[in-house]
């Protein structure tokens, strides 16, 4: 191991070490800890006792004979819980630990939501680290250490992505294929709209990786299908009651809903990340925000799809593809910041342009730092409260572009990153004969083998 190699590794457990130590305490001493663990563990409890988990009044119940619903909680606080809005496949993860009771369960799930989370935050180093070791355990320090939130609240992010990214590790390297598998269907099924789209690489990039992909999806759906049919059973009305329970989060004022009532970081600490919280800032009209955003986002998941089905695929191609990706997709629809976990599968590729060198180097990691703190829970609080401080007003041009810059910087910083990686993925992909003839002959060792071989056609011809 190199001095570089191991100081970059000490970095990494330095990162993940403060990680599980602010995840600890604002475990310990927040007032809405472990509120989007509660959010999932009480459903499946409820489902567990052949309630309605999509009924709101059926989940209070639960929750209050249970003793979840302390006096100190807030109204908000109260309807995260009570409110479900996961699809019935996340009981797939949860209803292992609603087995347990509320102690044991919310110590087990901090447990494996740090483990899976360190250790692909430790794939994603191991791979950067071959090109760049001290960069990327650099900047993999700081993102871990920015993701206190994910201990801290329980949000099932924290897991679900952790297993995506051990997956693309699985399936790229070629190793431990079916864990891989396995991870990766169950990233899906519990959360479709995080890891929908670097699932979508897998099966345009063809070949072994379509193959991976389809085993990914059939396991998805042998897994899925026995729980649909249990909560169909117990829940028989459940599609229109999540349907009205979402509607319901979304309203305005509501937690779920991108306009400038959401502003202001939301009661446990988390921003909305998707690009409609910044056209909403200066139209607050989902008929025109939403338009808006699938206007700008369309044509570059367009263009990503299309460089990835015309490409051959390869290492360096797949980490530039899933690095454009990892960004985008938090933009279309709704996320929060604890799905911008995903910039982990950006780190391999910003290692790989940082070791080329010069202009395109640099750029890769501006953008990584860029993402790496906007995205960070500590910085979005500290800004989130800085424009509540300077009284933002979203009544003006000026204040407008102080609340995107202040309370909203993580969809645009996402949209750079995206197209960012989209540019160098797509140059990539292009077939460009003449570029690839002026590389080869300006590159030493073609010029040795070209004079080598006329050597050796004079003496034959001498001969």
């Amino acid at each position: 191991m190199t001095k570089a190699r191991f100081d970059g590794l000490l970095l990494l457990v330095l990162g993940s070490t403060i990680f599980v130590l602010l995840g600890l305490v604002g475990e310990w001493i927040s007032p809405c800890s472990m509120v989007d663990f509660k959010g999932v563990y009480y459903p499946a409890r409820c489902l567990l006792q052949h309630s309605d988990p999509y009924a709101e009044s059926e989940l209070l119940r639960v929750y209050q004979e249970e003793g979840g619903d302390r006096p100190s909680d807030s109204a908000g606080l109260r309807r995260i819980v009570t409110l479900y809005v996961n699809l019935p496949t996340a009981f797939l993860m949860t209803v292992p630990f609603a087995l347990l009771n509320w102690g044991p369960a919310h110590f087990l799930w901090m447990f494996f939501t740090a483990t899976s989370f360190i250790l692909a935050a430790y794939l994603m180093w191991n791979l950067g680290a071959n090109d760049a070791p001290l960069i990327s355990g650099s900047l993999i320090c700081i993102f871990l250490f920015g993701s206190e939130l994910l201990l801290e609240v329980g949000n099932t992010a924290g897991i679900t992505v952790s297993l995506c990214v051990i997956a693309v590790w699985c399936f790229l390297k070629e190793r431990f294929v079916p864990v891989g598998i396995l991870c990766f269907a169950l990233s899906l099924a519990v959360k479709p709209h995080d890891v929908g789209f670097v699932w979508l690489y897998f099966l345009l990039a063809g070949g072994l990786f379509r193959k991976r992909a389809v085993q990914t999806l059939a396991v998805t759906v042998v897994l899925s299908l026995p729980v649909i049919l249990w909560v169909s059973h117990v829940a028989p009305h459940w599609i229109p009651e999540f349907d009205a329970n979402l509607h319901t989060i979304s309203t305005r004022g509501n937690m779920n809903n991108p306009g400038p009532a959401g502003v202001e970081p939301n009661i446990h600490g988390a921003v909305s990340i998707g690009l409609q919280t910044v056209f909403s800032v200066f139209w607050d009209n989902p008929r025109i925000y939403n338009p808006a955003t699938y206007l700008v986002c369309a044509p570059l998941l367009l263009v990503w799809m299309l460089a990835t089905l015309r490409s051959r695929s390869s290492q360096a191609k797949a980490w530039l593809a899933l690095a454009a990706i990892a960004a985008l997709s938090m933009l279309p629809v709704y996320h929060r910041q604890h799905d911008s976990r995903l910039l982990l599968l950006t780190f391999p590729a910003c290692a790989m342009l940082w070791a080329e060198g010069g202009a395109i180097g640099w750029l890769a990691l501006l953008v990584n730092a860029a993402g790496v703190v906007f995205t960070g829970d500590t910085p979005l609080l500290i800004l989130g409260n800085l424009a509540v401080w300077f009284h933002a007003s979203t009544t003006s041009l000026s204040g407008k572009l102080l609340t995107v810059l202040f309370a909203r910087p993580a969809p645009i910083v996402l949209l750079i990153i995206g197209i960012y990686y989209l540019w160098v993925y797509v140059r990539r992909t292009a077939p460009n004969t003449s570029r690839s003839l002026t590389l080869r002959s300006h590159n030493p060792s073609h010029i040795m083998k070209q004079t080598a071989n006329r050597v050796a056609s004079r003496e034959n011809r001498s001969a």
